[in-house]
């Protein structure tokens, strides 16, 4: 496994820190999801921090954004839940996250967030210079704009894809847990996966089947975050009452309560801490299986000028995404109103703004090659 650079260490939080000395971590232990404390905490109004120690907003340009293709508006089925736009009712009809321009924008600036991460490298697997047909689970267009003899198929369980493409792309709307998939066999000379979290209830049969899909010789990759938000000064700490170190306690507590009443159980949300895509190549039957884990600082406070640019990304990606990574779960999951996930968010965002913080979270790249030959 590669280092793990330090995200958080080296910015204003070491300066403006509180005297009493902290023991370095490297994050929280992870606190136990059947724990209520956290999940009655938020319902009760919150006391405000000492602003001085907030940053003011501060507009983020846009990001260039890629071209798109125009999809059949017969599967423009949308629902509308709490004020917000989600998929319709084909495939995964209880996936918590939304589809609408919000998530969209959350989902861009998360892409530029990872590509600074690793190093302007959309994705780490070798493929070579001549990959002839590749699949993008969860889309994108950056891939088909890079390989332009490569066929490129983006799926997503949502008609949500920009109205100009590439010639070599096109996009189709799939479900990728319905299995089997409807893809040939030993079909792709890459398949790239990334940001299903929460999506995936079994990674063993997702893996199994872009396995099944790739040609012999073949690479897959996939790409996820943890939830849990770390820092390793002590300014995060599990049980320390603060809205961010409770942030993947509440995702894990809802997914399991939202769980137990659908047929299909509860999506895991903690895919890093348990080892389950590395897991879930392995028993696929990958080989030259490699990971790497990088810390993605939160906010645009560190010393270092890439840490900082990163962190500026990460953060505008979190403060427009994070109502749409909760809302659905806390409601239905947590049986919280709209109006206590907006008290609990709004934490959340002066937290992100507070100085003294230096939060991250762990992303994780692991890929692996299919066999020349069968085991």
């Amino acid at each position: 496994m590669a280092q793990r650079p330090s995200a958080t260490t080296d910015g204003p939080a070491a300066e403006n820190a509180p005297a009493d000395p902290v023991s370095a971590s490297a994050g929280p232990s992870l606190a136990d999801p059947s724990d209520l404390t956290a999940v009655s905490r938020w319902l009760q109004a919150q006391p405000d921090y000492d602003a001085d120690y907030y940053e003011v907003d501060s507009a983020l340009g846009d990001d260039a954004g890629s071209s798109t293709a125009s999809l059949s508006a017969s599967i423009l089925e949308y629902r509308t839940i709490h004020g917000r736009r989600f998929h319709s009712t084909r495939g995964n009809t209880d996936y918590w996250g939304p589809n609408d321009e919000i998530q969209a924008n959350s989902m861009d600036l998360s892409h530029h967030t990872l590509t600074l991460l690793f190093g302007d490298k959309i994705f780490q697997a070798p493929i070579g210079d001549n990959p002839k047909k590749a699949l993008d689970v969860g889309c994108g267009t950056d891939f088909a704009d890079m390989y332009q003899d490569c066929e490129v198929i983006g799926t997503d369980i949502s008609p949500t894809q920009p109205y100009w493409v590439p010639v070599n792309l096109r996009f189709e709307i799939d479900d990728c847990t319905a299995i089997p998939w409807t893809y040939a066999p030993n079909s792709f000379d890459f398949i790239h996966v990334r940001y299903l979290f929460g999506a995936i209830r079994d990674w063993d049969a997702l893996y199994a089947e872009v396995f099944r899909a790739l040609r012999p010789g073949g690479w897959a990759e996939a790409c996820e975050p943890s939830t849990y938000v770390r820092s390793d000064d002590g300014s995060i700490l599990e049980g320390d009452g603060s809205a961010l170190s409770e942030w993947a306690p509440l995702l894990k507590e809802a997914a399991r309560k939202y769980g137990g009443t659908v047929s299909e159980g509860t999506r895991p949300m903690n895919m890093l801490e348990e080892g389950l895509i590395v897991k879930a190549f392995q028993n696929a039957g990958f080989v030259d299986i490699h990971q790497e884990t990088k810390k993605c600082p939160l906010t645009p406070f560190s010393d270092d000028p890439h840490l900082r640019e990163v962190g500026t990304y990460a953060r505008s990606a979190m403060e427009e995404g994070m109502e749409g990574f909760v809302l659905y779960l806390f409601t239905n999951g947590l049986g919280w109103s709209r109006e206590q996930v907006t008290v609990y968010l709004s934490r959340v965002r002066k937290e992100l703004r507070d100085k003294r913080k230096s939060p991250y979270v762990e992303v994780q790249v692991v890929y692996g090659r299919k066999p020349e030959t069968p085991n």
